[in-house]
């Protein structure tokens, strides 16, 4: 049985949105994931953060974003957490093509990709007091 986890915070600045990815990929590179596998987890994890940057902080100059990630046999769970404005209506959110920012010509498919690159997604929000976005993928290659 494998069992890790790794928590990380950073600054809600888009440059930071790349080293989510590397860093997250570079944790569940443990499990032996394919090419296409690690692709998912990176296009989910850069999702959730760019949500968090664009919308979570929208209206503060800056905020803390933290990844929490845990690896438990073959699977991992990625929880990207924001103190930020919050969701209004997370079921509005999560329709494809929906955004809630149109000024900044986003493509409002965020939570549909990330909804297709993992096997599961959960999003609570406060309004608020912020969002976090649970992600779990299952790989099938056991080392």
């Amino acid at each position: 049985m494998r069992e890790n986890k790794v928590n990380i915070e950073f600054e809600s600045r888009s440059q930071n949105e790349s080293f989510a990815r590397v860093a997250i990929a570079a944790f569940v590179a443990q499990l032996d994931p394919t090419i296409e596998e690690i692709s998912d987890v990176k296009t989910a994890v850069s999702e959730a953060v760019t949500n968090s940057i664009i919308h979570g902080y929208e209206s503060k100059k800056m905020g803390i974003i933290r990844i929490e990630a845990s690896l438990h046999d073959n699977e991992v769970t990625i929880a990207i957490i924001d103190h930020g404005t919050g969701i209004d209506d997370i079921d509005k959110a999560r329709e494809p093509l929906y955004t809630s920012r149109p000024e900044l010509e986003r493509s409002g498919m965020g939570f549909t990709v990330m909804e297709t690159f993992m096997d599961e997604l959960e999003v609570i929000s406060h309004k608020g007091s912020g969002t976090t976005v649970i992600m779990k993928k299952k790989f099938n290659a056991i080392s």
